[in-house]
């Protein structure tokens, strides 16, 4: 046992959670001073004097107001963000091209630990659950849907993806696509003929609906709730382990060695002993298993989910990797904290700045807009490097 403990890297271990406080403090701080900003110099106009008579307190004040919670929030679907995207930066990172299909496999981890969820419901289980056994099916439902997924991950670099390796980018990339429909559909058909519904809704049970007051803001003539529910907390403490637990693997195991040795160099890899279809399929066994966790993970924020529930999910982790910069896994957690900051910042305060002419439905502009942005001017991401093409 001491051995083991000295073999542990502390510092793989204490680096990545230091990186995310540093990047989710650095983004709320960057996101609160633009909305600061912007309350202020709207402040004495007409957006200011309608909020005044609404709310009766100043645009700036109600800004202030509702900053923490939502920062708290912003950092909820920043983390569910970061754990979708580094199954596509792990796959880039590998073998440099994008699995667009991750975000169906997203999405079967997500229908099998819900319907997990909702045939112990049915079976009247959950109802009785103490609050203990409720977490322990909570967990068996996010380790059957990261099995599944995981699963599936590797059958479909095996089918659809090894055949085409050396072929054109091109080439597995569509194919990329067509087994996204693929898995789109087949969802839709099992769900079609077993449960007969399109939705499915997570079962309600346990303490993960209640919420953990801070405290009480008076805002003029109401008070403001400041607090977080306790599956946001999961959600984020969840996300962090599978963080910490990839970065730890990646950089400070022999496995985590030979998935940069093949990503660097397949070749030279392959003379030096190292198996290179087996380290593939190992990388897209881990994408999937954390896009299983994330899928359930997502349901149990959010509670609804549909056969096409990783698409616009996917669309923004595969936006949050191009913002910190593909095949970075850093890069991948910044981008998921910046876009879930973004995407809240926008969706609370847009109504508000612009009297609401632009609510928070038109939040998702923000996601793509950036996307075209860094494409335009930094194609390689805040953190990523620029690669000269080898002839």
């Amino acid at each position: 046992m001491i051995r083991f403990l000295k073999r542990i890297n502390v510092y793989e271990l204490v680096r990545p959670v230091g990186q995310m406080m540093a990047f989710s403090l650095g983004s709320a701080a960057f996101m609160s001073a633009i909305a600061i900003s912007l309350a202020l110099a709207l402040d004495d106009t007409a957006v200011g004097v309608s909020l005044m008579d609404k709310y009766n307190v100043s645009l700036f004040t109600y800004t202030m107001l509702n900053l923490p919670q939502v920062i708290i929030d912003g950092l909820t679907i920043g983390f569910v963000y970061a754990a979708i995207a580094l199954g596509y930066t792990m796959v880039y990172g590998v073998l440099e091209f994008i699995n667009f299909a991750h975000s169906e496999i997203f999405a079967v981890g997500a229908f099998v630990g819900v319907e997990l969820l909702i045939a112990l419901d049915g079976m009247g289980i959950l109802a009785g659950a103490s609050l203990g056994m409720a977490y322990a099916y909570l967990i068996l439902a996010i380790l059957l849907g990261m099995i599944a997924a995981g699963g599936l991950a590797v059958a479909v670099e095996r089918v659809a993806y090894r055949p085409l390796r050396g072929m054109s980018r091109l080439v597995p990339l569509i194919s990329a696509i067509g087994v996204s429909f693929l898995l789109q559909d087949i969802i839709r058909l099992v769900e079609s003929l077993t449960s007969g519904q399109f939705n499915r809704i997570m079962p309600t049970f346990g303490n993960f609906d209640s919420r953990i007051i801070f405290g009480k803001i008076a805002m003029g003539s109401s008070n403001l709730t400041l607090g977080i529910s306790v599956k946001s907390i999961i959600v984020i403490v969840s996300a962090v382990l599978m963080l910490v637990g990839l970065n730890y693997l990646v950089n400070a195991t022999r496995v985590g060695k030979a998935m940069r040795a093949v990503a660097q160099d397949r070749p030279t890899a392959s003379l030096m002993g190292i198996n290179v279809n087996r380290i593939i399929s190992l990388t897209f066994l881990v994408g999937g298993l954390l896009g299983g966790a994330a899928g359930v993970l997502y349901a149990l924020k959010f509670t609804r989910i549909d056969p096409f529930v990783g698409f616009f999910p996917g669309l923004k982790a595969f936006t949050a990797a191009v913002l910190g910069g593909i095949g970075n896994m850093t890069g991948a957690v910044l981008g998921g904290i910046v876009l879930g900051m973004l995407e809240t910042f926008a969706g609370s305060y847009m109504g508000v700045f612009t009297m609401g002419a632009a609510g928070s439905e038109y939040k998702d502009i923000f996601a793509f807009s950036i996307l075209i942005l860094v494409l335009i001017f930094r194609p390689q991401g805040l953190m990523g490097k620029n690669v000269v093409q080898k002839a």
